[in-house]
C-alpha cells in the first residue's frame, strides 16, 4: 500500500480494540472494588484516547503517523495534569506516590503508578513516556527531536539521585517531622504537584536546549524510568526488526530520541530489550522498507546480556 494512503483494515481496528479493551477492564474491576463511579470514564477514557491514537499511528499515511502518539500524548497527559491533578487534586508526581503508599491508600498516585510504571510495563513496556507523560508532551514540542550528540551514559545516574532524593525527603517528612497529615488538606497536595511539575518543565527544556535533544529530561534526569526499567525489560510488546526487510540503511538508528543500538539487536537476532525503548514508533515510521514493527510475545530473556550498550 502506498505510503500516501489511509491502512485501514482488521487488524489495525483490532490491535486498538484490543488495546482500549485492557483499560475498560481496569475500569470495571476498579468500580466493582470500590463501587467509585469516577473509575469508569476515568480508565474509559484514557483507554479511548490511546485506542484511537494507536489506530491513527498505524492507519494514517505515513508522513503523518507520528500524529497518532501526539494525539494521545495530549489528550491523556492533559487529562492527567490538569483534571486528575489541578481540579481533583491528586498529585501523580513521585513524591505523591510515596505519600499515598505510606499512607496505605491504593488510590490516586499509587493507582496510577501500579498501572502505568509498575505493572503496567510488563505488557506495554515504557510506552507511558511517549503516548503519555505530561512532561514529555511538553518536551516532545521543542525542536530537537533528532538527538544532535550521543548520549552520556554516565549521567543517567542522575535519574537514580533524583529518586532517592525524592523518596528521602518524603520519609523525612513522614517520619522525621512526623507530620502524617501531609495530604489532609488537599490544597497542599495542589501545591506540590504545581511546584513539581514546573520545575520538571523548566529543567526539563533546560537540558534540552543543552544537549540539544527532546529527550534529554528523560534520558537523565527524570525518576520513573527507576520504576520502570525494572519490569519493562519483561514487557510482552517490544520493537522487532525483521531481518530479510531490514537493508541496514540505519535511519532507525539515526532518529531514535533514545539512541538505542536497534540494528545490534536485529544482527544478535533479538527484539529491541532495551529498558530504554519507549515505543515511540518513531523507528517504525521512518523505516523505507516497512522492517520494524512492534510485536506482542514473552522473550526468554537472561538478566546480564539482555541489553546491549547504547
Amino acid at each position: 500500500m502506498g505510503q500516501d494512503k489511509w491502512n485501514i483494515s482488521f487488524k489495525t481496528i483490532m490491535s486498538s480494540l484490543l488495546f482500549a479493551f485492557v483499560f475498560y477492564a481496569i475500569a470495571l474491576w476498579r468500580y466493582l472494588v470500590t463501587g467509585y463511579i469516577f473509575y469508569l470514564y476515568n480508565f474509559g477514557y484514557i483507554g479511548t484516547a490511546l485506542a484511537c491514537g494507536l489506530f491513527l499511528n498505524t492507519a494514517l499515511p505515513k508522513k503523518h503517523r507520528s500524529w497518532g502518539r501526539r494525539i494521545a500524548q495530549l489528550l491523556v497527559g492533559s487529562y492527567l495534569l490538569i483534571y486528575v491533578g489541578f481540579i481533583l487534586g491528586e498529585n501523580l508526581q513521585l513524591e505523591g506516590f510515596f505519600i499515598y503508599l505510606l499512607m496505605g491508600v491504593f488510590q490516586g498516585a499509587t493507582l496510577h503508578y501500579f498501572i502505568a510504571k509498575i505493572i503496567g510495563p510488563l505488557l506495554f513496556n515504557r510506552g507511558w513516556c511517549s503516548w503519555a507523560c505530561w512532561t514529555a508532551m511538553v518536551l516532545d514540542l521543542l525542536p530537537w527531536k533528532v538527538p544532535r550528540y550521543k548520549r552520556v551514559r554516565s549521567l543517567g545516574l542522575m535519574r537514580y539521585v533524583h529518586f532517592f532524593v525524592s523518596l528521602a525527603a518524603v520519609l523525612y517528612i513522614w517520619f522525621i517531622l512526623g507530620n502524617r497529615t501531609i495530604y489532609a488538606d488537599k490544597t497542599t497536595e495542589i501545591y506540590w504537584l504545581a511546584v513539581g511539575s514546573i520545575l520538571y518543565f523548566v529543567v526539563g527544556i533546560g537540558v534540552g536546549y543543552i544537549f540539544k535533544d527532546n529527550r534529554a529530561f528523560c534520558k537523565y534526569i527524570c525518576p520513573v524510568p527507576v520504576l520502570q526499567k525494572i519490569t519493562s525489560r519483561y514487557a510482552i510488546m517490544k520493537v522487532e526488526i525483521n531481518k530479510d526487510k531490514c537493508i541496514d540503511c540505519g535511519l532507525c538508528e539515526k532518529n531514535c530520541p533514545m539512541n538505542i543500538k536497534l540494528l545490534a539487536y536485529k544482527n544478535a537476532n533479538k527484539r529491541i530489550c532495551s529498558t530504554e525503548c519507549i515505543l515511540c514508533a518513531t523507528c517504525i515510521d521512518i523505516c523505507p522498507k516497512a522492517a520494524v514493527s512492534i510485536t506482542n510475545k514473552i522473550d526468554v530473556i537472561h538478566f546480564k546480556s539482555a541489553c546491549i550498550r547504547n
